[in-house]
């Protein structure tokens, strides 16, 4: 996922931001927003906010996305949504705070062009059969899925963010990094990097053979650095070994973190990563906190 996109100009923003949040001014939900709107300063950009770009709140945060912040602030699960740290033809991911301390909060877009290109990561999988035609719902089902998938990977070991909570189309996550995101493996220069190489394969082997699951989207765009350490995100478009389209899938991973070592001047045939993957034996990794 990635933030580096410039947003375009638009000469009728002002005028559409205007009108699409006139639900606000009605009597139900302007209590509703009152209850929130002092912990919605960073995406609006007030008081120390300043600098966040207001278009952020404007495309993102929807009626439908409000009350599901509401709700999951009414239950604690956040306190504050502060600013952008990344952003995707999907979601945003945003800065935010809970009364634990820094959390990360995903939330995903809502419009027909999003809903077009996730049903193919859902058809297929067993744990979603004959959901993915519900177009209203197919968002709130990859929250739902991302969630899943998280909690199965921290189960076998494979370092990715612990999910806290869900609703509708916003996901809470752990926050990898201290105060601020982990980079991206893309951003930085790793010292030891054919052992960086061997961990993540050996991450992508634990999730097929004892997870049943592959990542379908990984890449160093996907990898975050932190402490040291890789740790996969963006996991929502994983799906079990049962998925018709898995090994493909799989092969289209591991080729890409064989392109990322190949750019570190080794040289590392796919092959011999495949057959590392689906066959040799697998380390067994410490399950971590939140897995299931």
């Amino acid at each position: 996922m990635d933030f580096d996109e410039h947003w375009d100009e638009d000469p009728d923003a002002i005028m559409k931001s205007q009108t699409k949040h006139d639900w606000m001014s009605e009597p139900r939900f302007k209590k509703i927003f009152n209850e929130i709107e002092n912990g919605l300063q960073g995406v609006m950009g007030k008081g120390p906010f300043e600098w966040v770009d207001k278009r952020v709140f404007d495309a993102v945060f929807d009626k439908s996305t409000l009350l599901a912040v509401h709700k999951l602030m009414q239950k604690g699960n956040i306190e504050t949504i502060d600013y952008p740290i990344a952003r995707g033809k999907e979601a945003h991911v945003f800065h935010a705070t809970s009364a634990n301390g820094p959390i990360a909060v995903k939330i995903f877009h809502t419009t027909n062009a999003v809903f077009k290109g996730l049903a193919k990561y859902i058809d297929g999988d067993p744990r979603f059969n004959g959901l993915s035609g519900r177009h209203r719902e197919l968002v709130n089902i990859w929250v739902k899925k991302e969630f899943r998938n998280l909690r199965r990977m921290r189960k076998h070991g494979i370092r990715v963010p612990l999910p806290l909570s869900y609703h509708k189309n916003v996901l809470v996550m752990e926050l990898i990094g201290s105060e601020r995101a982990a980079p991206r493996l893309r951003d930085i220069e790793v010292k030891e990097k054919f052992e960086t190489f061997t961990e993540m394969l050996d991450m992508v082997a634990v999730a097929w053979q004892k997870a049943s699951l592959v990542h379908a989207d990984l890449s160093e765009y996907n990898i975050l650095w932190h402490e040291g350490e890789p740790w996969f995100i963006d996991v929502g478009q994983g799906v079990t070994d049962q998925h018709p389209h898995s090994e493909e899938f799989l092969v289209r991973d591991v080729s890409r973190l064989v392109h990322w070592i190949s750019k570190q001047g080794y040289d590392v045939e796919l092959a011999d990563c495949m057959l590392r993957v689906l066959e040799e034996p697998v380390p067994d990794l410490q399950p971590l906190p939140g897995g299931d």
